[in-house]
């Protein structure tokens, strides 16, 4: 398909009078038209289409569709009938009452394009442009950002469903590449074993007969590797997507002892990052957060908070495969926020977000005050009165001084584990062997002097200083607005379906949740224009009998 951009023009009168006709009171659709005109136009999609071929459905209005159908939680189909249907989406796309609108496919056909260019921050980036010209967002201020789990779109598969389906679509692939060649190769009980898919309830309950069948599918899957990479397989095989997964997975799941198939043991798995869970969407990852076990994705919400006269605004949203902490998302979110001009002032997230070097680069690279719980000391001498925040540092002349005033006599530059930069500070053994203190200053029992190991200054500076202040009523006062993200979760969850991905791949997924983070501020713009207060927190009648202290 091709594109030639054209000018949004004016709504057709006869459109316009039929509409406000059947809807005296409005419509979301309509009242999102009347207050901000058009969203999207076609120039801004033009880098998606070649210039020649036969002509598309204009991108602009398929980008308010799609957003029009997570704020109403449409199908394709329903979505597509709605435009052909519908005299308040004709109203908002500025058609012809006759206009019979598009096949549903093409609203698939225009996601793929969306997703392969990243441009679904454009569809989010159009909304808040609106915002800002009717004065309903602005930068500085006040924003809060937290994140949930959300499933992969592929259903969940215990460990014999995921080797026994992961050859089964290798099969599947193979049988459609070279039908003669895989009917001579494959085994007389692979027709009853990988022609339907494979279900637990089909599989033996007893531990020994289950694992038999794991086996079994580890060698019969072995068997299949060695068909395809040898000289006499079909050209092009060994190339096959389903193919390549069948070999990552057999190599995180298998190995071969002594010629025969065996499972590997779990401490010789390769870590969550890189273990595929699924062979039908090869980018999600199992995850654990406290009780929450989940196979997928994870998005970041970020939303405007504290302006009574205006909606909070989702102002930024970033999707990742599930295993990435969120303790290294603030920096992406801030790079986010600036590139769309919506750095807030204070930044509000719960204790999983800030860590010294994150508190720090908010505050020194884009002038913003990352806020939320910081780690309390674990070290074990911490409770005894020994902790770090009993010693005295000299930064200048790079030296501690211990609760009894020895000082130490090292000062080294570092490392850790983890590859960030530290400081090691260790103090004379011939101090501390004498003192009174040592067992309750070391963590081993044979320890003969203290060692710490300290931030860089800036960092240091900023975990103290947040620390103090997180004990203090008026800062635990302030941090309760950040409490209302979980709302803007719910709401995604319960009216965009932002649990579960509706598409397969992290490409896709991203997509989804930018048209959830755009879905959602239409709403809540809707909202703002007919002045429908914000829901309150429920309480049930017996909670709300609870003591006030």
């Amino acid at each position: 398909m091709s594109m030639q951009p054209k000018e949004p023009g004016e709504i057709p009168a006869e459109t316009v009078r039929v509409a406000r006709a059947a809807f005296r009171k409005g419509s979301l659709a309509i009242r999102i038209r009347d207050e901000l005109g058009v969203l999207f136009t076609d120039e801004q999609f033009a880098d998606l289409f070649p210039a020649r071929g036969k002509p598309a459905w204009s991108p602009g209005r398929l980008a308010l569709v799609l957003v029009l159908q997570f704020v109403e939680g449409l199908t394709d189909r329903q979505a597509a009938e709605a435009v052909r249907a519908r005299i308040d989406f004709k109203y908002a796309l500025g058609l012809e009452l006759g206009d019979p609108g598009f096949d549903f496919s093409v609203l698939s056909e225009f996601r793929d394009r969306l997703a392969g260019a990243d441009a679904g921050r454009q569809v989010l980036d159009g909304i808040l442009a609106a915002a800002r010209e009717k004065n309903l967002l602005a930068a500085g201020g006040k924003a809060r950002t937290d994140s949930t789990h959300v499933l992969s779109a592929a259903r969940a598969l215990n460990w014999l469903e995921m080797v026994a389906e992961t050859l089964r679509s290798a099969l599947n692939a193979v049988a459609l590449a070279a039908p003669d060649w895989l009917r001579e190769v494959a085994g007389p009980d692979w027709f009853k074993h990988y022609a339907t898919r494979a279900e637990d309830s089909r599989f033996p309950k007893a531990r020994t007969k289950r694992d038999e069948v794991g086996l079994r599918t580890g060698a019969d899957g072995m068997r299949l590797l060695a068909a395809v990479t040898s000289p006499d397989a079909p050209l092009g095989l060994r190339e096959l997507e389903e193919v390549e997964i069948l070999r990552q997975v057999w190599v995180q799941h298998f190995q071969l002892a002594g010629g025969e198939v065996v499972r590997r043991d779990p401490k010789d798995r390769p870590p969550g990052a890189t273990r595929l869970v699924t062979p039908y969407d090869i980018e999600a990852r199992g995850s654990v957060k406290r009780d929450t076990m989940w196979d997928g994705y994870k998005v970041h919400l970020t939303e405007t908070c504290g302006e009574a006269d205006a909606p909070n605004l989702v102002t930024n949203v970033v999707t990742t495969v599930a295993t990435v902490p969120d303790s290294v998302m603030s920096e992406t979110i801030h790079n986010g926020l600036a590139a769309r001009d919506c750095l807030p002032g204070e930044h509000w997230v719960d204790a999983g977000y800030p860590t010294a070097a994150q508190v720090v680069i908010a505050r020194t690279e884009h002038g913003v005050d990352l806020a939320g719980p910081m780690a309390a000391d674990t070290t074990a001498q911490a409770g005894g009165g020994f902790g770090q925040d009993a010693f005295t540092i000299d930064w200048e002349r790079e030296r501690v001084t211990c609760p009894n005033g020895v000082a130490s006599t090292q000062w080294h530059h570092r490392h850790s584990q983890q590859g960030l930069p530290v400081i090691r500070v260790r103090f004379n053994p011939a101090d501390c062997r004498t003192c009174p203190s040592l067992r309750d200053c070391v963590s081993s029992p044979k320890a003969e002097r203290r060692e710490i190991t300290l931030r860089r200054r800036a960092e240091h500076e900023a975990v103290q200083t947040a620390r103090r202040e997180q004990q203090t009523d008026a800062w635990k006062d302030r941090y309760k607005i950040r409490a209302g993200v979980e709302g803007t979760i719910s709401q995604g969850v319960g009216r965009c379906g932002l649990r579960r991905s509706r598409y397969q791949g992290l490409a896709k997924t991203s997509l989804q949740h930018q048209l959830t983070g755009a879905a959602i501020n239409l709403a809540r713009i809707d909202a703002h224009l007919t002045e429908t207060p914000r829901a309150h927190t429920r309480t049930s009648h017996f909670a709300a009998l609870r003591p006030a202290g």
